[in-house]
């Protein structure tokens, strides 16, 4: 019998002291190799649908120019174009109204066309010229268009007249010399709660290149389809006018007749 101290183990089987040793050059190689950084692993290629790469679904890479000026962010694939403007690159001039696509309140001008920037992806504007009413001027020199709204009077909350700014701007750039019924289509895709619309009109009118298409009345176009002219100032008011004073002296016969102590 071995004692308990020995080797142990018969013939072909494993001794005590044959398992220590391999024990102990196990934790060895393990201790040498435990400050060797393991190679990374092979990068997975972009995956991609019908020929397009897809990204996503967290942040990426992106480069946007506005204004002329270079920006970059990282942003997921499903955040907007108003929300890296006001967000991530400290645009705020495009309001969050509606974020919907139906006030206009967040337009912009991308590639020369008034856009909803609420409606378009961020990933989507990239490589494309984006304009924004931060571009158009400073408050020690106004742009034109800023001017011109200023002096028609064309803002009362003013939260609205970034969006129309930059509309006009689209339409003068493509038109120069819009008429009446081109004006209203080019800002009819903006809401003013406040109601100027009249003056915004004037404002965009007033620099047109062949100046207003159509004469103005009371500050309003005029219909470009009414064959009727214009009534001269006042001219509805003298019958209601003249009514009045029938009135009055009707009234007047009649406390003649009760007499002034009538009931």
């Amino acid at each position: 019998m071995a004692e308990d101290g020995g080797d142990g183990g018969g013939a072909g089987g494993l001794s005590r002291r044959a398992f220590l040793r391999g024990g102990a050059a196990a934790g060895l190689g393990a201790g040498l190799l435990r400050g060797v950084t393991p190679p990374p692993p092979p990068a997975a290629k972009p995956k991609a649908e019908a020929g397009v790469a897809l990204v996503g679904p967290l942040a990426v890479p992106m480069s946007f120019r506005v204004n002329g000026q270079p920006y970059s962010a990282r942003l997921e694939p499903r955040v907007t174009l108003l929300d890296a403007l006001r967000n991530q690159l400290d645009l705020t001039g495009a309001k969050k109204v509606c974020d919907r696509g139906t006030c206009g309140a967040c337009t912009v001008i991308l590639g020369g066309k008034a856009v909803y920037a609420c409606s378009v992806l961020a990933i989507e504007a990239q490589g494309v010229e984006i304009e924004t009413v931060e571009g158009l001027g400073k408050l020690e020199k106004l742009h034109p268009l800023q001017a011109a709204f200023v002096e028609n009077d064309a803002q009362q909350c003013g939260f609205c007249t970034s969006g129309f700014l930059m509309a006009a701007k689209a339409l003068l750039a493509a038109n120069p010399a819009p008429s009446v019924p081109e004006l209203h289509h080019a800002l009819s895709g903006n809401f003013c709660r406040c109601g100027t619309y009249a003056g915004m009109r004037r404002a965009v009118l007033s620099l047109a290149k062949a100046g207003p298409a159509e004469e103005e009345i009371g500050g309003m176009p005029a219909d470009p389809n009414d064959p009727s002219p214009p009534s001269p100032p006042g001219e509805d008011q003298a019958p209601r006018r003249g009514k009045n004073r029938k009135n009055k002296k009707h009234k007047r016969k009649n406390w003649q007749k009760r007499g002034p102590n009538h009931g």
